[in-house]
């Protein structure tokens, strides 16, 4: 398994082209040597693929916004093959208060799975905490892994959400194993607080075990809130962490 950085955690540093190759720069300083491009600037894709390749990073996956994937999913392939990158993700959907939308994410999403998996792409899904949320007695998430094969989608697990949710994120990568090649780190601090890895309170052991038994591929540390410090500082710091814990 591979070490890498969300970088929706340095997104307000990305709003412009300059930005987000001085983050790239960063981040690779750092150590990191693969990303998950989220939350920037609209850039062109050989852009991207070269400012990757000057820093010595591959992008291994994508938010990608809803409308390009509905409307324009040939053209986001093409894009994703230019900077060789073969999962590509949808950052959130509105479930509605009592799910009544899931319905329409199946319609919507099960065609554009359909055809990123036919030019050699793969879905994946991130979720939050309301994900968590029952169907009768099922939770949405473990709805989507029924209603879509591990063929078709795979599910971005995020250790904070799943636990904000009341699930055990071990747990929920094996009840999701096969379907996980990207998932997100992000520790939970007493307060509800998103900490940097090792600051908090998550069973990282866990996590990684189940990972590693399920076909991770990636694990990305993203804090999406860095509660008032330098978001950079906190990559740095879950780097480091992860590096003595000997994975990064």
């Amino acid at each position: 398994m591979e070490i890498g950085a969300q970088m929706f955690t340095v997104r307000d540093f990305c709003q412009d082209l300059s930005g987000l190759s001085e983050a790239l720069k960063k981040i690779a300083d750092i150590g990191y040597r693969c990303v998950q491009v989220s939350g920037t600037c609209a850039y062109d894709a050989d852009w991207l693929r070269s400012e990757l390749q000057k820093n010595g990073l591959r992008c291994v996956i994508t938010h990608t916004p809803p409308a390009a994937l509905q409307n324009d999913t040939q053209r986001v392939i093409r894009d994703h093959d230019r900077f060789g990158c073969d999962y590509i993700g949808l950052g959130f959907f509105d479930f509605g208060a009592d799910a009544e939308h899931y319905d329409a994410f199946l319609d919507t999403y099960k065609p554009v799975a359909a055809a990123l998996r036919q030019g050699g792409k793969y879905f994946m899904y991130h979720h939050h905490d309301y994900e968590f949320r029952k169907i009768g007695d099922r939770t949405i998430l473990q709805k989507l892994a029924e209603d879509f094969a591990p063929a078709e989608m795979g599910i971005t697990l995020d250790t904070f959400w799943v636990q904000a949710g009341g699930g055990d994120p071990a747990q929920y990568l094996e009840l999701l194993a096969g379907r996980v090649p990207c998932i997100h780190l992000k520790d939970f601090a007493y307060g509800r607080k998103m900490a940097v890895i090792g600051e908090g309170n998550i069973n990282f052991d866990r996590v990684f075990q189940a990972a590693e038994q399920s076909g991770t591929r990636y694990m990305l540390v993203e804090q999406d809130d860095c509660n008032g410090e330098n978001p950079f500082d906190c990559l740095r710091r879950s780097y480091a962490r992860l590096r003595s814990w000997g994975l990064a």
